[in-house]
């Protein structure tokens, strides 16, 4: 989770937020290097006082202010295509997590262990406990493996809300009547954090979500 130090984004745990502070990084550098140089450009202008009453065209100039920019786009974005095909792939999970988005609450489903299901509340703060996490913290969290791939499936039962875990990189809607669908892979044990982040109604950000990635053992115990 973030803390009031931290400036940058979260630590990854996962191969695809890696991935995803990997480009963002590349596009500041370039965003970084373009606002140097135009800056510079303006900065010069201000004191340049050369006229040239001959001048009419410039294609040369021209030329490089259009082909420039071009390739520069293309270098933001080819790695963002292929950022975008990571973040669709689904390779053989190993564990099926359904999410059911309700006001103002979360419920999950795993299917692939006889239909286990539970409800996961806000816990109000008046009720929490002195370690916990004000706004964050649940009475019923998500337990699943680490080091092994996750699918989840993600709906609504009343409006638009949406699943998001940002130290895992993951981001899906959940609308009532469709079903869709990410993966991620759990890279390190630990306590992650998200919030519904959908404009979902009064009470949308009160829809906190909590995962615990345990070793595979522990999630053998903890499902059986």
């Amino acid at each position: 989770m973030s803390t009031w130090a931290n400036l940058g984004l979260q630590d990854s745990a996962s191969p695809l937020m890696e991935q995803l502070i990997f480009f963002h990084d590349h596009a500041l550098l370039i965003l970084v290097m373009i606002t140097v140089l135009v800056g510079y450009l303006m900065f010069m202008l201000f004191f340049n006082s050369y006229i040239n009453r001959f001048l009419l065209h410039g294609q040369l100039i021209e030329m490089i202010w259009t082909i420039l920019p071009a390739i520069i786009l293309l270098f933001i974005a080819l790695p963002s295509l292929r950022l975008l095909y990571l973040l669709d792939e689904i390779n053989e999970p190993s564990v099926t997590l359904k999410s059911i988005g309700h006001q103002w609450y979360w419920s999950y489903e795993y299917s692939d262990f006889n239909n286990i299901e539970f409800d996961s509340y806000m816990i109000p703060t008046n009720e929490l406990a002195t370690d916990g996490f004000r706004l964050l913290d649940v009475d019923n969290r998500v337990v699943l493996p680490m080091n092994s791939q996750i699918r989840i499936l993600v709906t609504a039962a009343d409006v638009i809300h949406s699943w998001t875990i940002p130290a895992l990189g993951v981001k899906v809607d959940g609308t009532p009547g469709r079903l869709n669908q990410t993966n991620f892979f759990i890279n390190r044990p630990g306590l992650f954090f998200g919030q519904c982040s959908e404009i979902c109604g009064a009470n949308h950000s009160f829809m906190p979500i909590v995962i615990e990635s345990v070793p595979v053992n522990y999630f053998i115990k903890w499902i059986s």
